[in-house]
């Protein structure tokens, strides 16, 4: 007899994020019939190169930035690997750096990977809310910084950073500037020319786009130097045969967000303060990571004292529940997150730390499974008697 299939209720969307539909379905042409290579001079290679030019304009349209502005890559650590490398190679008597201590893992180890190389890094900090003084980067640019990389929200706790004042900074001292805005895409408005960054990442299965599919923007006017080479691909900014599929998948969830940007978020926003709110007035010894505003509509990270979330989590999947500690890219590390404990979290409040995340997808029927479920777990990993959860659909008074 076959196992019955156990519902998953998915609360993990800064990890990654179911692909739609209508997505599955553009990309699909791309692997059963228009397979040729868009490089090729033939019709058939070409119609696939038409493709990827519509794919790239979609993708411009939800950053609004020009088409030729826009370079498709593997992923969001490879764009903000090639904008700083760029900068560095570009700029070859600029061996300076400017970074958080927060940023996601592609940034950090990248950062202290160009410290072996003989680069300097300066790492700006951050405060018991996740936020960073702007004056501390200001005083922090040399006449030899190469680029400031400042992420646009935190992929951990959702806070989000003044861009636009850390960009016009930049621009006065004449210093490039990226933003890691991966984590943004579907739940914040971008407009690259309002920011007036010269670099921006991206992510599509942050977006509801399979894996494996990124984009960097690069304003037009600033060099770039190429960080994989190859065939010329990419206007010859980026070497290797197209993802085509990928590429016309990442371009239809771009318009697909772009025409319910605000009506997503208002729903998901009451949606993630109905669950936060339901678990800190139910569970006594729950704090809120990170500054409350400005803040990702779809985060919350919650720490749970005397309680290890790795413990938490394991319960949590015996109930079909999806969440995560803290970046997927570091799951498995004994080590507490590096963002929490840059906030001033001690190693045992950090390592009790979940974050929820939730998307468009995200229904009030997995939130309420999550607050009837979340006192029986966190009782049992303390040993004590829970108290009675938040009702169904009620309304918390802010």
């Amino acid at each position: 007899m076959p196992m019955s299939k156990q519902p998953v209720y998915y609360l993990d969307n800064n990890a990654t994020t179911r692909v739609a539909p209508e997505v599955v379905e553009a990309m699909l042409p791309y692997l059963t019939e228009q397979w040729g290579n868009p490089s090729s001079a033939y019709t058939f290679g070409k119609k696939a190169g038409h493709a990827v030019a519509e794919a790239r304009e979609k993708v411009a349209a939800l950053i609004n930035a020009n088409p030729r502005e826009i370079i498709f890559t593997s992923c969001g650590t490879e764009s903000n690997n090639a904008a700083i490398n760029s900068a560095l190679t570009s700029q070859p008597g600029k061996r300076h750096v400017i970074t958080t201590v927060v940023e996601h893992s592609a940034n950090i180890q990248f950062g202290q990977t160009l410290e072996k190389r003989g680069c300097e890094v300066t790492w700006i900090p951050v405060d018991r809310a996740g936020q960073l003084d702007v004056h501390e980067i200001h005083e922090a640019i040399r006449e030899d910084t190469a680029i400031v990389s400042v992420m646009l929200a935190n992929n951990e706790t959702g806070v989000i950073y003044p861009v636009e004042e850390i960009a016009a900074i930049c621009r006065a001292k004449g210093v490039l500037f990226h933003t890691d805005a991966v984590q943004t895409p579907g739940k914040l408005k971008l407009d690259v020319k309002a920011m007036e960054v010269d670099f921006l990442s991206l992510s599509a299965h942050k977006l509801h786009a399979p894996k494996g599919i990124g984009m960097l923007y690069v304003r037009k006017g600033v060099s770039f130097q190429p960080y994989v080479m190859g065939g010329g691909q990419e206007q010859g900014r980026r070497g290797g045969t197209e993802n085509v599929a990928n590429m016309v998948a990442f371009g239809k969830a771009a318009e697909i967000a772009m025409a319910s940007i605000e009506e997503n978020l208002d729903r998901i926003r009451a949606l993630r303060d109905r669950m936060e709110e339901g678990i800190i007035s139910s569970i006594e010894g729950v704090t809120r990571n990170g500054a409350k505003e400005p803040r990702l509509a779809n985060t919350s990270n919650l720490s749970f004292t005397n309680c290890e979330a790795e413990a938490i989590l394991l319960l949590l999947d015996r109930e079909g529940i999806c969440a995560s500690s803290g970046s997927a890219c570091t799951t498995g590390s004994m080590a507490p997150s590096h963002v929490l404990t840059a906030m001033g979290l001690t190693p045992e409040l950090a390592m009790s730390a979940v974050r929820l995340s939730l998307s468009k997808y995200s229904t009030d029927e997995e939130v309420d499974h999550l607050l009837a479920k979340m006192p029986e777990i966190v009782a049992k990993l303390r040993g004590t008697v829970p108290q009675t959860p938040t009702p169904k659909h009620q309304k918390i008074e802010q």
